[in-house]
């Protein structure tokens, strides 16, 4: 009982923090609002575009969008910290002053610096320019891209679920030192935690080494797993189908495998035994390419893939009711987008698992290669 009032006090105050700049819609907004940013969405040109967008990151967090009485589009959400490294140096704002452009049409001036929104990337002016001009290819002439190091909606999402699952965790550590049997929402972690550990690590890093390396599979097993599962939330995340985050997740693998590889390992890599000589700089030269490239690569790219394909997925269907409201009327095409959506939202669970369990199964058989004992027999 008092773990669960803890627990509620912790949501409401994470609620409350979460909301509390809801609602920052201003006039400057709605005259500069663009379809790609919250406005109607009807037509085939407009939606694809719209989801393009949603896959993509985002400077601030827009939740919904409505038009108001007065015809107006109004976005609810909260902006969120710009931070740029420029030519004069550290530059910092808030992105509601793009007043959601990403067209570069709006101008954000700061210590004497021009600022636009391009496409989701932020660029400076050069010193005598106005406005962006712009190519036959809609490439911006007269602005250079930044550092950009903002607060973007994934980092939003990644500091949330990594709050979370500290939370989580630290509850039931706290419950292992107390208790035999862990309670409350500890009992639903806890086989999840024994299956990383005994189907995951054990079989494929093997009882000598898997304790070494378990803190890591799990962590990033429910890392990628509970931000699937909010992916799939009205929240509109997408951090699992950022290239740079799973990117990242690949990388931390790559040096763990890379660094814990055992004399064995690189013998059988660099210099393999029981192959012709002339062969053997051929094979390090592939073993390399795989340790080092190939092994990581897969592991971003199927990650990356298969999340963004859900989420595009998921959103063409919804779009039914849009695109074949002509076709099949109002209540046709929303009947089918709502059950075909409803039925590819369920096998996205799915996916949401399976993603998790696939990246951390490959992280752990890559360490388990890794550490092995290697012999000439093997």
């Amino acid at each position: 009982m008092k773990i669960a009032q803890k627990s509620i006090k912790f949501l409401l105050i994470a609620a409350v923090t979460f909301f509390t700049s809801i609602g920052y819609a201003t006039e400057s907004d709605k005259k500069h609002d663009n379809q790609n940013d919250g406005g109607r969405v009807n037509t085939k040109a407009e939606v694809e575009a719209y989801i393009l967008h949603h896959i993509k990151d985002s400077h601030d967090f827009s939740l919904f969008s409505y038009t108001s009485d007065a015809n107006e589009r109004v976005h609810v959400g909260f902006p969120l910290p710009i931070i740029l490294w420029t030519s004069e140096g550290l530059v910092t704002f808030m992105s509601s002053e793009f007043h959601h452009n990403d067209d570069g049409h709006v101008i954000v001036e700061k210590n004497g610096l021009k600022f636009a929104k391009i496409h989701s990337k932020i660029y400076e002016l050069d010193k005598e320019a106005a406005t962006v001009s712009f190519d036959e290819t809609h490439h911006a002439t007269n602005a250079h891209k930044v550092l950009d190091f903002s607060i973007t909606k994934s980092v939003v999402g990644i500091l949330l679920i990594g709050f979370l699952l500290i939370f989580w965790f630290s509850r039931l550590a706290k419950q292992y030192k107390t208790k035999q049997v862990p309670t409350g929402f500890a009992r639903v972690l806890e086989p999840l935690v024994l299956y990383v550990r005994d189907e995951i690590a054990r079989p494929n890093i093997g009882d000598k080494h898997y304790r070494r390396f378990t803190g890591y599979l799990l962590t990033v097993f429910f890392f990628i797993w509970v931000l699937n599962l909010v992916g799939l939330t009205p929240l509109g995340f997408n951090v699992t189908g950022q290239l740079a985050v799973t990117g990242c997740l690949a990388i931390f693998t790559l040096v763990i495998y890379t660094f814990s590889g055992n004399k064995g390992y690189w013998m059988h890599m660099i210099w393999m035994p029981g192959v012709p000589v002339l062969i053997r700089p051929v094979l390090a030269i592939i073993e390399l390419a795989g340790a080092l490239v190939i092994k990581p690569f897969s592991l971003l790219v199927r990650l990356f893939a298969n999340i963004s394909a859900g989420h595009i997925v998921v959103m063409s269907l919804i779009a039914i009711m849009f695109t074949l409201k002509e076709s099949l009327g109002v209540v046709g095409a929303t009947g089918l987008s709502l059950v075909l959506s409803f039925f590819i939202t369920l096998i996205e669970v799915l996916v949401a698992f399976l993603q998790a369990y696939i990246f951390t199964m490959l992280s752990a058989l890559f360490i388990g290669m890794a550490v092995a004992d290697h012999s000439e027999a093997h």
